[in-house]
């Protein structure tokens, strides 16, 4: 597919380039983001140069994943990435901390999700690892369902099962769970999450 531009009054999403590599190299030395993706660590300009090669333009070249720069409408500085892999129809999403609290992130996955339902996927699934209350209250208010805790489908950094919170969102809108969510509606984390599977 050929790239595609998505933007709302707040954000723009347009397709990362070698332009971009001292904004990911910054953003990717948050501990927040080291912690809860498995980006290369350290981070150097050489990751984020590889970044851009090696998966953005062949994901998209080969439909398996669409990734976009997430920067402010007006501004050519990327704030964070969202990408969406087409196997299993999963987002996964960073945000550089000087951004966050804007409701950048919201926009773009709301931006994302609505896309993948136009060109017709029946569902977007999410995940984040057990923990993560800031992923977790995105797409909560994303409007995703809970659907319970499993092993991620992308494994821990160094290659063993994580557990992770799991939610999906539906094309047609209608829940996909009636499970609470693991995280207290100010983004907190509840007293009875568990990282057991409740699928």
């Amino acid at each position: 597919m050929r790239p595609v531009t998505l933007s709302s009054a707040r954000v723009h999403l347009d397709v990362p380039t070698r332009a971009d590599a001292a904004a990911i190299t910054e953003a990717c030395q948050d501990p927040d983001i080291v912690r809860w993706t498995t980006i290369p660590t350290p981070y150097t300009a050489r990751d984020a140069a590889t970044f851009v090669d090696a998966l953005v333009g062949p994901g998209w070249a080969s439909d398996r994943e669409y990734t976009w720069a997430i920067r402010r409408t007006g501004s050519t500085w990327l704030e964070g990435i969202i990408g969406y892999r087409t196997a299993r129809r999963d987002l996964g999403f960073w945000l550089a901390p000087s951004a966050r609290g804007a409701g950048l992130m919201h926009d773009a996955v709301g931006l994302v999700v609505d896309w993948a339902f136009a060109e017709g996927a029946p569902d977007v699934y999410w995940e984040c690892y057990v923990g993560n209350t800031a992923s977790a209250a995105v797409a909560r208010a994303a409007g995703f369902s809970y659907t319970g805790t499993g092993d991620a489908l992308v494994p821990g950094r160094q290659g063993a099962p994580t557990a992770a919170w799991k939610g999906l969102r539906r094309a047609d809108g209608t829940p996909a769970s009636d499970l609470p969510w693991p995280i207290d509606p100010d983004g907190g984390q509840r007293d009875d999450a568990s990282p057991t599977d409740r699928r």
